[in-house]
Protein backbone atom coordinates (compact mmCIF):
# COMPACT_ATOMS: atom_id res chain seq x y z
CA UNK A 1 0.00 0.00 0.00
CA UNK A 2 1.20 3.52 -0.63
CA UNK A 3 1.63 6.18 1.75
CA UNK A 4 0.57 9.69 0.96
CA UNK A 5 3.28 12.31 -0.06
CA UNK A 6 4.41 14.28 2.96
CA UNK A 7 5.75 17.71 2.57
CA UNK A 8 8.07 19.51 4.85
CA UNK A 9 6.40 21.82 7.45
CA UNK A 10 6.41 25.50 5.77
CA UNK A 11 9.04 27.59 7.17
CA UNK A 12 7.54 30.73 8.55
CA UNK A 13 9.20 34.46 7.37
CA UNK A 14 9.54 37.31 10.01
CA UNK A 15 9.07 36.84 13.80
CA UNK A 16 6.68 34.78 15.70
CA UNK A 17 4.03 36.47 17.09
CA UNK A 18 0.34 35.97 19.39
CA UNK A 19 -0.52 32.19 19.83
CA UNK A 20 2.86 31.19 18.18
CA UNK A 21 5.37 32.09 20.59
CA UNK A 22 5.15 29.23 23.33
CA UNK A 23 7.09 29.61 26.32
CA UNK A 24 5.51 30.48 29.88
CA UNK A 25 7.14 33.83 30.64
CA UNK A 26 8.65 36.75 28.25
CA UNK A 27 10.24 39.92 29.22
CA UNK A 28 7.42 42.43 27.76
CA UNK A 29 8.07 45.93 26.12
CA UNK A 30 4.57 47.53 25.55
CA UNK A 31 3.29 50.08 23.15
CA UNK A 32 5.03 53.37 24.35
CA UNK A 33 8.28 51.09 24.64
CA UNK A 34 8.02 50.54 28.44
CA UNK A 35 9.58 47.84 29.71
CA UNK A 36 7.44 46.21 31.71
CA UNK A 37 9.49 43.09 33.35
CA UNK A 38 8.76 39.34 33.12
CA UNK A 39 5.31 38.71 32.76
CA UNK A 40 3.21 35.51 32.06
CA UNK A 41 1.97 34.71 28.24
CA UNK A 42 -0.79 34.72 29.37
CA UNK A 43 -0.81 38.01 30.53
CA UNK A 44 0.92 39.46 27.96
CA UNK A 45 -1.05 38.19 25.08
CA UNK A 46 -4.08 39.71 27.18
CA UNK A 47 -2.37 43.00 26.99
CA UNK A 48 -1.62 42.76 23.32
CA UNK A 49 -5.47 42.01 23.04
CA UNK A 50 -6.64 44.75 25.40
CA UNK A 51 -4.93 47.32 23.33
CA UNK A 52 -5.53 45.88 19.75
CA UNK A 53 -2.31 45.04 18.88
CA UNK A 54 -0.28 41.85 18.53
CA UNK A 55 2.38 40.79 21.20
CA UNK A 56 5.32 40.33 18.63
CA UNK A 57 8.80 38.32 19.56
CA UNK A 58 11.84 40.64 19.40
CA UNK A 59 14.40 38.86 20.86
CA UNK A 60 13.91 35.10 20.90
CA UNK A 61 17.20 33.66 21.89
CA UNK A 62 17.27 36.04 24.91
CA UNK A 63 16.23 34.29 28.43
CA UNK A 64 13.28 34.67 28.23
CA UNK A 65 12.73 35.89 25.41
CA UNK A 66 11.95 39.86 24.60
CA UNK A 67 8.20 40.46 23.36
CA UNK A 68 7.00 43.90 22.60
CA UNK A 69 3.36 44.76 21.74
CA UNK A 70 3.06 46.05 18.54
CA UNK A 71 1.04 45.87 15.13
CA UNK A 72 2.55 43.12 13.09
CA UNK A 73 1.28 44.02 10.07
CA UNK A 74 2.85 48.13 10.73
CA UNK A 75 6.32 46.58 11.42
CA UNK A 76 6.05 44.15 7.91
CA UNK A 77 5.55 46.79 6.00
CA UNK A 78 8.35 49.04 7.76
CA UNK A 79 10.94 46.58 7.44
CA UNK A 80 9.95 45.63 3.61
CA UNK A 81 10.19 49.52 3.26
CA UNK A 82 13.59 49.66 4.56
CA UNK A 83 15.15 46.64 2.51
CA UNK A 84 13.71 48.28 -0.71
CA UNK A 85 15.22 51.65 0.08
CA UNK A 86 18.72 49.62 0.94
CA UNK A 87 18.31 47.81 -2.11
CA UNK A 88 18.04 51.25 -4.14
CA UNK A 89 21.01 52.46 -2.60
CA UNK A 90 22.93 49.57 -3.71
CA UNK A 91 25.11 50.91 -6.54
CA UNK A 92 26.07 47.06 -9.09
CA UNK A 93 29.53 47.75 -10.37
CA UNK A 94 29.83 46.80 -13.90
CA UNK A 95 32.99 45.93 -16.17
CA UNK A 96 33.33 48.09 -18.88
CA UNK A 97 35.26 46.89 -21.93
CA UNK A 98 37.00 48.98 -24.52
CA UNK A 99 38.48 47.20 -27.14
CA UNK A 100 41.58 49.21 -28.83
CA UNK A 101 44.13 48.24 -31.59
CA UNK A 102 48.18 48.31 -31.04
CA UNK A 103 48.39 50.91 -33.77
CA UNK A 104 45.30 52.94 -33.00
CA UNK A 105 45.60 56.58 -34.39
CA UNK A 106 45.12 59.64 -32.04
CA UNK A 107 42.32 60.38 -32.48
CA UNK A 108 40.50 56.96 -31.83
CA UNK A 109 42.56 56.74 -29.20
CA UNK A 110 41.38 60.33 -27.23
CA UNK A 111 37.94 59.22 -28.15
CA UNK A 112 38.38 55.98 -26.33
CA UNK A 113 40.14 57.98 -23.08
CA UNK A 114 37.00 59.74 -23.19
CA UNK A 115 34.49 57.05 -23.04
CA UNK A 116 37.51 56.00 -20.14
CA UNK A 117 37.12 58.56 -18.30
CA UNK A 118 33.50 58.38 -18.75
CA UNK A 119 33.04 55.07 -17.20
CA UNK A 120 35.09 56.21 -14.14
CA UNK A 121 33.02 58.78 -13.48
CA UNK A 122 29.82 56.74 -13.11
CA UNK A 123 31.82 54.57 -10.82
CA UNK A 124 32.52 51.35 -13.16
CA UNK A 125 35.70 49.53 -13.92
CA UNK A 126 37.09 49.48 -17.49
CA UNK A 127 38.88 46.56 -19.10
CA UNK A 128 41.27 47.47 -21.60
CA UNK A 129 41.62 44.83 -24.49
CA UNK A 130 44.58 44.83 -27.18
CA UNK A 131 43.55 42.52 -30.05
CA UNK A 132 46.91 41.75 -32.24
CA UNK A 133 46.02 40.18 -35.65
CA UNK A 134 48.80 38.97 -38.12
CA UNK A 135 52.46 40.36 -38.03
CA UNK A 136 51.57 42.81 -34.95
CA UNK A 137 52.22 39.62 -32.64
CA UNK A 138 55.81 40.02 -33.78
CA UNK A 139 55.73 43.88 -31.94
CA UNK A 140 54.07 42.87 -28.27
CA UNK A 141 56.17 46.19 -26.95
CA UNK A 142 53.87 48.18 -28.58
CA UNK A 143 50.49 46.98 -27.22
CA UNK A 144 52.75 47.50 -23.51
CA UNK A 145 53.08 50.71 -24.37
CA UNK A 146 50.24 51.67 -25.26
CA UNK A 147 48.36 50.52 -22.29
CA UNK A 148 51.36 52.05 -19.97
CA UNK A 149 50.46 55.43 -21.40
CA UNK A 150 46.60 54.55 -20.62
CA UNK A 151 48.28 54.07 -17.06
CA UNK A 152 49.79 57.20 -16.97
CA UNK A 153 47.35 59.20 -18.28
CA UNK A 154 44.13 57.42 -15.42
CA UNK A 155 46.37 57.37 -12.91
CA UNK A 156 45.27 60.62 -10.72
CA UNK A 157 41.63 59.26 -11.26
CA UNK A 158 41.87 55.20 -11.29
CA UNK A 159 44.22 52.35 -9.50
CA UNK A 160 45.51 49.03 -11.90
CA UNK A 161 43.07 46.34 -10.47
CA UNK A 162 45.00 43.90 -12.86
CA UNK A 163 48.37 44.34 -14.39
CA UNK A 164 48.76 44.03 -18.35
CA UNK A 165 48.70 40.37 -19.42
CA UNK A 166 48.45 38.66 -22.63
CA UNK A 167 46.07 35.98 -23.33
CA UNK A 168 46.71 34.34 -26.89
CA UNK A 169 45.97 37.47 -29.25
CA UNK A 170 44.78 39.51 -26.56
CA UNK A 171 46.55 42.16 -23.97
CA UNK A 172 44.24 42.88 -21.20
CA UNK A 173 44.30 45.20 -18.16
CA UNK A 174 41.88 46.18 -15.54
CA UNK A 175 41.53 49.62 -14.00
CA UNK A 176 39.25 50.65 -11.40
CA UNK A 177 38.04 54.08 -10.21
CA UNK A 178 40.07 54.99 -6.72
Amino acid sequence: MRRPFKSAAPVKEGPRANLEIRVPQVQLIDTEGVNRGVVSINEALLLAEDAGMDLVEIVPHAQPPVCKITDLGKMKYQSQKKAAEARKRQKTIEIKEIKMRPNIDTHDYETKMKAVRRFFEEGDKVKLTLRFRGREMAHLELGMQLLNKVREEVTEIAKVEAEPKLEGRQMMMVLAPK
